[in-house]
């Protein structure tokens, strides 16, 4: 009966983004996961423009980003969503972690409290999304407090998800892993700042929006 049930809700909610036209597409993921760097691929493919800076330093992203009006075709299908890049969920911040990328005491204070402001905003915008890419680096474990905690809300709010399992262009990608931790979801490797199988990602997201 339970397994009557949630086929039956999985499809009305499909059925659901069927009849709309234009969704909310949010970017989730731990920090420095690679998420602004697949939004920048994004953008820079289907508008030619960058969304946002990176950096090696966690937590550059602090505030949400929205481009609008992204229209991506594959496969004689199109797709049109506002994407939303979040900053990176973390359980714990700790302003010393960015005292070691040479900030002075009061910059990184100040980050830190962006940072965790950043992440409260991220959790709130879950309510917004139609569809959500967990960005993963495939080079770690999959299995952390993080990555947990961020599945469960998804779940929890019956959210269609995708995982991105970046980083592929590097040795230790793990891609097998990912799929062990979370066999619920499509996982598609990918490597956001070289391009890897960007073409099979897109396809990917025609599936979550319902298409």
């Amino acid at each position: 009966m339970i397994g009557f049930f949630k086929s039956f809700l999985n499809k009305f909610v499909l059925d659901l983004f069927k009849r709309k036209k234009h969704i909310k597409l949010g970017l989730y993921g731990p920090p420095n996961g690679g998420k602004t760097t697949l939004a920048n691929r994004v953008c820079q493919d289907w508008l030619g423009e960058d969304m946002g800076s990176v950096s090696n330093v966690a937590h550059e992203t602090r505030e949400i980003q929205i481009k609008e009006q992204i229209n991506i075709k594959s496969n004689g299908k199109e797709l049109s969503f506002n994407l939303v890049d979040t900053p990176g969920i973390a359980t714990r911040i700790d302003y010393e972690e960015f005292l070691k990328f040479g900030m002075k005491e009061k910059q990184a204070k100040a980050r830190a409290k962006e940072a965790t402001k950043g992440v409260i905003d991220s959790v709130k915008w879950l309510d917004n999304m139609d569809a959500v890419v967990v960005v993963l680096d495939s080079t770690k474990d999959p299995y952390s407090q993080v990555n947990i905690t961020i599945i469960g809300n998804l779940a929890a709010r019956n959210i269609p998800v995708l995982i991105a399992a970046n980083k592929v262009d590097l040795k230790k990608s793990k891609i097998k892993k990912i799929e062990e931790a979370f066999p619920q979801y499509d996982v598609v490797g990918v490597s956001a700042k070289y391009g890897n199988n960007v073409d099979n990602f897109y396809g990917a997201l025609f599936k979550i929006a319902g298409k």
